[in-house]
């Protein structure tokens, strides 16, 4: 059955043409046929799919991206001018200059780069309905009459209180959607809305559906009904018991709730990464060093923001081998505080970008990576300026860096994805560099962080599968979506007594 179908979800109406949202098991092996099928109501997307090559979709052949500039992340691998990336089964196999094969379908990528996916490592997708309303607030209330919509309490107090496990599922699947048009291969979503297993059961079928890579970050809920975090051992049982699959599990444990050090066992006991929002304005300072100091950090912590954190507890996040996952742009707009940007690169620690809200601003990957760099060279040039010592200016390959391998490393998913390299998941982009904002091509890293924007994705592959093709995103009724997601924002203003005016400052 298709979820959209589902009877835990009535609101919402079957938008689906093709097989493949149809398959529950998320699978990496799952089979292609029918998965770039565009919907009838788009001419668009059946324009785009009309001119797939011969072959695509064939899951017993090969495919060939041949002629393109390839940015592989891989030091060992190397980068080409010109080169070519062969998959077979959803899989690299080879990445050279020149590949010769007879019986792979070939796509052109003659004027365009080739790099792996983008990796997102924390995003609010529930919130997609939410998208601009808050673009003027800042975190929490400080008491002024411009403070009135601040996150906390419109976002987590208000509108998170009155979602069905309808609206979850279509923020889920479109939240998705918009950045799988945007690049980014894999996401892990923050999903704050955990009120039932219904609920919980949503976030996850939305992520599954949109058939892009994804790790469910088990986060809390609120209600009687709420089953956190108790309730990720059946979660885990019945949706992540297989490694090979296109989704994982994460799980959250945010040290400002009380009750935080059961989430954190039971995610321990379940092998999974354990994931919090260390944010000093929240007052955690204490609790954080207290941690760090009883040993209770590892690898497998993912601490989202790091703002405000003392030098001992930044060490002991060091020590144990934590990742950071920094989100520039609402660091800096939502008064998180400073974004500890060069904090973890001179202690040396694995970095990745994050959107985090959408409610906020954009979670296309183009505006984290200079948002990164941006704010680094700043700090480090008004050093100079000063005359005094100053740290290594970032590069522009270095802030790729940190949107494509870095988030695989803060996810553990490095070992499949974040670089095209051989033996793993064919997670690849071709940008357009031939279009007025790139061309003529002069550096590749340059062109993907300074000039680049979501318009230049032109192709998206996951696991070896073309889900956007010549601009367009394939196997979707994109316009009966929009009205879902509209509906279910009428929904949770209406509910939550948010005021809906179109021009207020």
């Amino acid at each position: 059955m298709c979820r959209l179908c589902n009877p835990k979800m009535p609101g919402l109406t079957c938008l689906a043409r093709s097989d493949f949202l149809h398959d529950s098991t998320g699978s990496d092996q799952a089979a292609n046929a029918g998965s770039f099928i565009a919907s009838g109501s788009n001419a668009a997307q059946d324009s785009a799919a009309s001119t797939l090559p011969a072959g695509i979709g064939d899951p017993d052949r090969r495919i060939l991206i041949k002629g393109g500039a390839v940015l592989s992340m891989d030091a060992a691998v190397g980068n080409f001018a010109v080169g070519d990336v062969l998959i077979e089964g959803g899989r690299i196999v080879e990445v050279a200059s020149k590949i010769e094969t007879g019986d792979a379908a070939v796509i052109n990528a003659s004027g365009k780069i080739v790099m792996p996916g983008f990796v997102d490592t924390h995003h609010h997708q529930f919130e997609t309905a939410l998208r601009s309303q808050l673009a003027n607030a800042i975190l929490i209330n400080d008491g002024r009459a411009s403070a009135r919509l601040n996150y906390y309490e419109a976002v987590l107090q208000q509108a998170s209180m009155v979602y069905r496990p309808e609206d979850v599922y279509i923020n889920e699947l479109f939240g998705s959607l918009s950045q799988l048009d945007a690049g980014v291969t894999t996401v892990m979503d923050v999903s704050q809305i955990h009120h039932s297993p219904e609920h919980s059961d949503a976030a996850i079928e939305g992520m599954m559906d949109a058939g892009r890579r994804s790790v469910f970050g088990y986060f809390e809920g609120w209600g009687d009904r709420a089953q956190y975090p108790q309730d990720a051992k059946r979660i885990k049982q019945q949706y992540f018991s297989s490694d090979d699959q296109l989704m994982t599990m994460v799980m959250g444990g945010e040290i400002y709730l009380p009750g935080y050090e059961t989430a954190w066992k039971i995610g321990r006991e379940l092998g999974l990464p354990i994931a919090l929002h260390v944010v000093g304005t929240f007052g955690m300072q204490e609790t954080f060093d207290t941690l760090g100091a009883s040993g209770q950090f590892g690898p497998d912590n993912i601490f989202i923001h790091m703002t405000g954190m003392s030098d001992k507890g930044w060490k002991y996040a060091a020590d144990a081998g934590a990742h950071v996952s920094l989100s520039v742009p609402i660091e800096m707009q939502m008064r998180h505080g400073m974004p500890p940007v060069q904090k973890a690169i001179d202690l040396g620690m694995s970095t990745s970008l994050s959107t985090d809200v959408e409610c906020t601003m954009t979670a296309d990957p183009f505006t984290q990576m200079r948002g990164l760099i941006t704010l680094q060279r700043m700090l480090a040039n008004e050093k100079a300026l000063a005359g005094e010592d100053y740290p290594e200016l970032m590069t522009t390959l270095e802030a790729i860096r940190t949107a494509t391998m870095g988030g695989a490393e803060g996810l553990k998913l490095d070992s499949k994805i974040g670089s095209l390299t051989p033996g793993k998941q064919a997670d690849i982009l071709l940008l357009n560099a031939e279009t007025l904002n790139v061309a003529p091509l002069n550096n590749v890293p340059g062109a993907v962080v300074t000039l680049m924007e979501r318009s230049n994705v032109d192709t998206v592959l996951v696991a070896g599968k073309v889900k956007k093709w010549r601009g367009e995103l394939l196997g979707f009724d994109l316009g009966r979506l929009t009205t879902e997601l509209a509906a279910s924002r009428d929904h949770i203003f209406e509910a939550a007594g948010l005021e809906r005016d179109l021009f207020a400052n």
